[in-house]
């Protein structure tokens, strides 16, 4: 039987199906099912790819990437700090905020948190580009950019997790959280050899994901991708002009020729990336992430003391 709706069909179902079906949703009461429909079915290449781009973003915090680097998790065992951050992450959108498995979830996200002296305002910055990068990516490489609902929904999505992790001082609207990001950003990006590192170390993961031969053209092809000022904080080399303009342009083109197939209408899971590798005989989500170094209170990771006054 056909499904009948407005917009083409293909197969049965219509092209924009997930946007119909999002735009009979209310995005201040449904925003978790709006935002899980976006990442799972409509977009989940384009969204896994914006998200990393998002944690890649943070490194060029010196506050940031210096405490990431001195933890030696992005460093020694990369692979596996990729993978946690990405299930945890996961669960709430794929259950909703009340159910067990996403507790737990985001119980373990704050314990890792409140490990280590992370100010507010840097919380609240992480917070900002898993909102605003998306949407960026979308508008420029995205088969179609979000509608108005699914963009409410993902910052509902995103005030409900920060809320969850008594971040204070959560914008309301879109408009804020870009103004957080892009003052923020402006304020902080600077070069810290701790943040290259965890830089360094997170692509080279990334070229592991990549038949061999295909690495040095994956990792020009990601540097083309950021924009200068992340590659300034960086310290990484613009890529040749021509080779940044032919990077963005076929991913333009990838977006557009995504609008002539048919809506997907199976989920993607994390667990369905195959760069996600380190839980091949599944996961409790009791167990991910990182936990207290045993006989040291307080946190692990030493400071500089202030100068005195």
């Amino acid at each position: 039987m056909e499904l009948r709706l407005r917009g083409k069909t293909f197969g049965g179902v219509p092209k924009d199906h997930w946007r119909q079906v999002n735009d009979r949703l209310d995005p201040e009461t449904d925003y978790r099912e709006i935002y899980r429909n976006a990442v799972a079915y409509e977009f989940p290449w384009d969204m896994n790819q914006a998200l990393s781009f998002a944690l890649f973003r943070t490194y060029a915090v010196p506050g940031i990437g210096a405490l990431l680097d001195a933890t030696g998790q992005f460093t020694g065992n990369c692979q596996k700090r990729y993978d946690d951050t990405a299930l945890l992450l996961e669960v709430p959108a794929e259950k909703g905020f009340d159910d067990p498995d996403a507790r737990a979830a985001i119980r373990r996200i704050n314990q890792m948190h409140r490990a280590y002296d992370i100010p507010a305002h840097e919380m609240l910055y992480v917070l900002s580009t898993f909102v605003v990068v998306p949407k960026r990516w979308l508008d420029v490489y995205g088969k179609r950019a979000f509608t108005d609902h699914e963009l409410v929904a993902s910052v509902n999505y995103y005030r409900a997790l920060g809320r969850h992790m008594n971040i204070p001082d959560i914008p309301e609207t879109y408009l804020g959280f870009s103004q957080v990001m892009d003052d923020y950003e402006r304020e902080h990006f600077a070069y810290d050899e701790g943040g290259r590192r965890v830089a360094d170390s997170t692509l080279a993961l990334m070229l592991t994901w990549y038949p061999k031969l295909a690495g040095p053209a994956v990792e020009m092809f990601s540097r083309a991708l950021m924009d200068q000022p992340l590659r300034d904080a960086l310290g990484y080399d613009a890529p040749p002009p021509a080779l940044e303009t032919l990077s963005r342009t076929a991913l333009r083109m990838r977006g557009k020729l995504l609008r002539a197939f048919p809506a997907r209408m199976t989920e993607q899971t994390v667990m369905d990336l195959p760069w996600v590798r380190s839980y091949p005989d599944g996961f409790r989500i009791e167990e991910l992430g990182t936990f207290p170094v045993p006989g040291v209170a307080g946190c692990p990771v030493r400071h500089e003391e202030a100068a005195p006054a």
